[in-house]
């Protein structure tokens, strides 16, 4: 066994459904020598259990550790950060003990909101949202160079794995995770003569630096959801973005590829 993956952290709901099914897998995997651990922090491979949105908060309360493995394990349907089912107990031991596993690299999204004093990291995409009925103003920036002035519900900007999520919804692009870019997308945005945007999903390279700044008229502040939380960014006036060098390693499957995850939920 790689001793660099014997320590195993699991992430998922105390629901009596998931402790039935949870249970024989810990049982298992300390027979095959593997040592559960309880602090993520002390953990080689960290399992989220239950579908997308718990891979998602795992990978979010476990700090976007860049030195562990990340493993995806499904309640129902196998989704696009999910590999296994948790019925599938010797499919994940055998990958973990594999001398020669293959990992998959998803790029993470760096934002920072007003100039450093706060930053955090997605994985998924960050949106900003109008927090009442009522349109908003930001100003968009791409590196120094003023784009555009957008009026609407908000904005969303996704990583390439994230194309496939509320981006998709928006009718963008779905983004080849060996892309190294992000992709932004707009929300029912309001074009006239007084506000004029581009109007289409568009991709900046992961050189390329976004930044909003958001008008201050009428004390009306978005919300920012990061991933599948949400934060209040009350009194704030700008948001940047860039792709971050934090990445997100999975296992990679034989005939499990993204594009093999789009097929198989979309087609």
């Amino acid at each position: 066994m790689n001793n660099e993956r014997k320590n195993l952290y699991f992430f998922y709901r105390q629901t009596e459904e998931v402790l039935q099914k949870i249970t024989p897998l810990i049982s298992l995997a300390k027979q095959h020598g593997f040592t559960i651990v309880d602090d993520a922090q002390s953990a080689n491979v960290i399992v989220a259990i239950g579908g997308d949105g718990a891979f998602l908060q795992a990978v979010r309360k476990t700090g976007f550790r860049n030195d562990a493995l990340y493993v995806g394990m499904s309640t129902g349907e196998l989704g696009f950060y999910c590999d296994f089912t948790i019925e599938d107990h010797e499919g994940l031991l055998h990958a973990m003990k594999s001398e020669n596993i293959e990992v998959r690299k998803y790029p993470t999204l760096k934002v920072t909101i007003d100039e450093e004093d706060t930053t955090f990291h997605c994985l998924n995409e960050c949106s900003i949202r109008s927090s009442v009925i009522k349109t908003f103003a930001m100003d968009v920036f791409i590196d120094d160079l003023y784009f555009e002035t957008f009026r609407g519900d908000g904005m969303i900007v996704s990583t390439p794995t994230g194309s496939t999520a509320y981006t998709k919804s928006l009718n963008g692009s779905i983004v080849d995770p060996m892309l190294r870019c992000y992709q932004v997308s707009e929300l029912a945005s309001l074009n006239n003569n007084h506000y004029r945007t581009l109007g289409s999903s568009f991709l900046l390279s992961d050189q390329r630096k976004l930044t909003f700044k958001i008008q201050q008229e009428n004390s009306q502040f978005p919300i920012i959801g990061m991933d599948n939380e949400a934060l209040s960014s009350k009194h704030s006036e700008v948001i940047s973005f860039q792709l971050s060098d934090v990445v997100i390693k999975t296992v990679k499957l034989k005939n499990n590829s993204f594009w093999h995850k789009v097929k198989r939920s979309f087609l």
